[in-house]
């Protein structure tokens, strides 16, 4: 019986991991996220913007931040808000804002400890898993940070 036990569980095992992606993880590198952030900051340098880039895991904990020089000094806790957000709710922050200003049970989610509704952070995801979000705060508005923060994705993770 217990031998049978022992094979069964070593049986779930097995396929267990013969049939996950290799690439299945539940956080984002640290490697990959300094990447991330790195393009996303220089794709708006290309822009003309200088701005800071965070990438979180899906903890909510840094795990890369790239700040181009010149950029101002707020745009680092900006960065850090929206990733925070974004992978906290699993949600763009463009859309939460809109929700908040259309939805009057989504009004005060502003006042989340951490969350900062603006354009500008994205959840991160493999295979369908929430690994993280990405923040970019430091351009005139949050649709310049989103296009910059989707180009930091895109450099990574469409591979």
């Amino acid at each position: 019986m217990k031998t049978n036990l022992i094979k069964t569980i070593g049986y779930i095992f097995l396929a267990q991991t013969l049939f996950l992606p290799h690439s299945y993880a539940k956080d984002i590198s640290s490697e990959r996220a300094h990447r991330m952030a790195q393009f996303a900051a220089l794709h708006c340098s290309g822009l003309g913007y200088k701005v800071s880039a965070t990438v979180v895991d899906s903890a909510g904990y840094s795990m890369a931040v790239f700040r181009m020089d010149g950029a101002g000094p707020h745009t680092l806790d900006a960065s850090r808000r929206k990733a925070y957000t974004a992978a906290s709710a699993k949600n763009k922050t463009s859309a939460m804002l809109i929700a908040s200003q259309t939805n009057p049970e989504a009004q005060n989610l502003g006042q989340i400890d951490g969350f900062l509704l603006l354009g500008g952070g994205i959840p991160l995801t493999m295979a369908g898993i929430p690994i993280g979000g990405i923040g970019v705060g430091g351009a005139p508005s949050g649709t310049i940070d989103e296009i910059c923060a989707q180009a930091g994705i895109d450099s990574e993770l469409k591979k």
